[in-house]
């Protein structure tokens, strides 16, 4: 039996063809009493991200419209609120099971200022209109008054047409390339048309679309020539493996990787810039894996969890995962604690 659906929302008749279904849904925070709205709102998305509450909006009221459309691997939204604070920290995405790409096109308003993402050193920090998210990857984002459509992409798609797929996390592309025009036509002619599509075509609809943001970040990458492009996927492929095969060794540096595979540095290190550098890369790896460990094995003291991924002390460890995901490591397993029993 199918549950009734919550204030504000309208659950509508799924749309099958073929065996698929395309399920919709809509949700106004307008049906909530002001002092409700956007705590009806963070209930909402919760499954997704955290919608950090202002003393104000609780007061004022918060407007809040989302349009939902999901069909097999694929979801697309099409989402209209006032100025959010969101965010997705290391102990969510070390217990959820959320492994998807998210890209936003902003319609109206623009991206705002987006943290906890590794960026490219000559990154150009102006407004943008498209924006990949890793949902694999933690970020806090102060988003204004805006409406976006959403696209959620299977890892295993983005990944296959995409080298480095996680590289893109936090990534925006200006509006005025042909790809990224194309990539926001495309994205509003779904959100006019997904309504009276049935479950084959939304479906078809939804992979074009996902096509061309992953070209749109191809060729944002550089990476037009394919024989070029399949082998320095290949190499970064094999450079990733070896780190992540060796993040519990204590000598495991940028040189110790371009040693240890026979690689040309210069190629390498620029390779990574888009990850801040190779040592930055490491790092990164070693501080996620920390986060997993932390909730993978929470009988192990943090300074355990230190010495075995190369962290010459626990202050210098703490300092660096604080910086990288806004908390302390216990603050992490007290958060975990708060999940799990929101759960249950």
């Amino acid at each position: 039996m199918n549950a009734p659906p919550a204030p504000g929302e309208l659950a509508r008749e799924p749309v099958s063809s073929n065996g698929a279904v395309l399920a919709t849904s809509r949700f106004d925070t307008h049906a909530h009493a002001r002092g409700e709205q956007l705590l009806a709102w963070r209930e909402r998305v919760g499954h997704v991200v955290d919608v950090v509450p202002s003393n104000r909006q609780l007061e004022a009221g918060f407007r809040g419209e989302i349009d939902r459309y999901a069909t097999g691997a694929f979801s697309f939204t099409d989402c209209t609120t006032d100025t959010l604070v969101m965010e997705r920290t290391v102990a969510r995405v070390s217990t959820d099971q959320r492994r998807d790409y998210a890209f936003h096109l902003y319609v109206q308003g623009d991206a705002g200022l987006t943290t906890g993402m590794r960026r490219k050193r000559s990154a150009d920090e102006s407004a943008t209109r498209i924006v990949a998210i890793d949902m694999n990857q933690p970020f806090h984002v102060v988003r204004p008054a805006s409406r976006v459509l959403s696209l959620f992409v299977p890892q295993e798609i983005v990944d296959a047409d995409l080298p480095y797929a996680e590289s893109i996390h936090g990534l925006g592309i200006a509006p005025q390339t042909p790809m990224a025009q194309l990539s926001l036509a495309h994205a509003l002619s779904l959100a006019d048309t997904l309504p009276q599509l049935d479950a084959a075509q939304a479906t078809e609809a939804m992979q074009v679309a996902a096509q061309l943001l992953v070209s749109a970040y191809r060729g944002e990458a550089r990476l037009s020539e394919r024989g070029r492009a399949a082998a320095q996927a290949a190499v970064m492929a094999q450079v990733r493996r070896y780190v992540d095969a060796n993040l519990h060794q204590g000598d495991l540096t940028p040189s110790a990787v371009v040693a240890a595979l026979q690689l040309k540095r210069a190629t390498i290190y620029r390779w990574f810039e888009q990850e801040g550098g190779l040592g930055a890369y490491i790092r990164h790896r070693r501080l996620r894996e920390a986060a997993d460990e932390l909730v993978r094995f929470p009988h192990l003291l943090v300074t355990e969890i230190a010495y075995r991924l190369g962290f010459n002390s626990a202050s210098d460890f703490t300092r660096a995962f604080r910086r990288a995901f806004g908390m302390s490591p216990l603050d992490m397993r007290a958060r975990v604690v708060e999940l799990r029993r929101a759960e249950a």
